[in-house]
């Protein structure tokens, strides 16, 4: 089984952005969000479960979740957001093993999972954890930026993340992602991929 390496930060901090490094060394990357998005889809496997939890209304069209009146509750109903979770989780880590297992040749695997931290589910099903890390402040930057929120949205996207301490208690290993290193983005993701070889037991040889 390769070894498996979560991959998280807070929103903002650049996570995709260090998935995109880590691809382009050769690292299977499976990105829960994108499996999370796919069971909501049109038809997606977690649909009919969640419009039986919340309802009808949460369709904008047959087979199509209204997105942006899900997020709108979960992120105002802590209530909500566990039953969500409920429903989501167990399928994403179905998929995520799934996937894992078509790789487990590889040395290693990424796991990008924004919330690794928030859910104690998570943190047992990765050997490593991998902190992109930054500033609060430059998260909120650049997500106004790059989704054109307004500064309380963005500050009630993070009140509902752990904090950036708690992130970093937890991490193995961190990559920093604002500048305050010597070392480029680029270069700590080298480093660090043949770190993973090594721990892997992989000849540490690559990009």
């Amino acid at each position: 089984m390769a070894l498996v390496v979560g991959l998280t930060g807070g929103i903002g901090s650049g996570k995709s952005f260090v998935a995109r490094l880590f691809a382009a060394c050769g690292v299977s990357v499976i990105d829960a969000d994108y499996i999370a998005h796919t069971l909501t889809a049109k038809d997606g496997a977690a649909l009919d479960a969640i419009i039986a939890c919340f309802g009808a209304s949460y369709l904008i069209a047959p087979g199509i979740l209204d997105r942006a009146k899900l997020r709108q509750r979960v992120f105002s109903d802590a209530g909500a957001l566990a039953d969500l979770e409920a429903i989501t989780h167990p399928l994403i880590r179905d998929a995520l093993a799934k996937q894992t297992l078509s790789v487990a040749a590889a040395p290693y695997v990424i796991h990008m999972i924004p919330l690794l931290v928030e859910s104690g589910q998570w943190r047992k099903r990765v050997d490593r954890v991998l902190v992109v890390d930054c500033p609060p402040e430059t998260q909120i930057v650049r997500v106004m930026r790059r989704s054109q929120l307004s500064r309380d949205d963005v500050l009630a996207i993070m009140a509902r993340q752990v904090t950036r301490a708690a992130r970093l208690a937890v991490a193995d290993d961190v990559i920093d992602n604002y500048g305050e290193l010597e070392m480029t983005v680029d270069d700590q993701v080298r480093v660090l991929h043949q770190r993973y070889l090594y721990l892997a037991g992989s000849p540490a040889v690559g990009p």
